[in-house]
């Protein structure tokens, strides 16, 4: 009889991988992003365990949304007061901290447990073209146009 075989965090070769987020649309860049850190491109998937890969974004900045969601699409959170409700829209992220609007889109696409806590923490985004994780030496990871 054949049983499964599970994977554990010391058996996965983690790799880096750098994307260049100039002109890709945030959805999609997001979606591939969560598979590669949750390791469902590898054949050895296990769901329970962390498996996947690093990933840094480079020029957040020039990611772009479909559509009015630049003007239109709205992001809440709350303070725990009273009325403390607060809601921006992608164009004032992107202004002030454009790497938040990669980072969410990504995060929300990971399990809401502690191993996508930790999955998180394997995603490096950066504004701009440079980062300093060339010691790691990443490849470059293609993204659907």
């Amino acid at each position: 009889m054949k049983t499964t075989e599970y994977f554990t965090r010391d058996e996965a070769n983690q790799v880096w991988y750098v994307v260049d987020a100039d002109g890709k649309v945030l959805g999609r860049l997001a979606t591939k992003v969560a598979e590669v850190l949750r390791g469902k491109h590898k054949t050895k998937f296990t769901p329970n365990a962390d498996i996947g890969d690093f990933v840094i974004v480079v020029n957040a900045e020039k990611v772009k949304l479909t559509g009015k969601k630049l003007t239109e699409k709205n992001y809440h959170h709350h303070s725990g007061y009273m009325g403390g409700l607060k809601t921006t829209t992608p164009e004032k992220v992107l202004q002030k901290h454009p790497e938040r609007l990669v980072e969410w889109a990504v995060r929300g696409m990971l399990p809401k447990t502690r191993l996508g806590d930790r999955l998180f923490t394997k995603l490096k985004v950066y504004a701009g073209p440079d980062h300093p994780h060339k010691a790691q030496q990443p490849k470059a990871l293609a993204v659907n146009e």
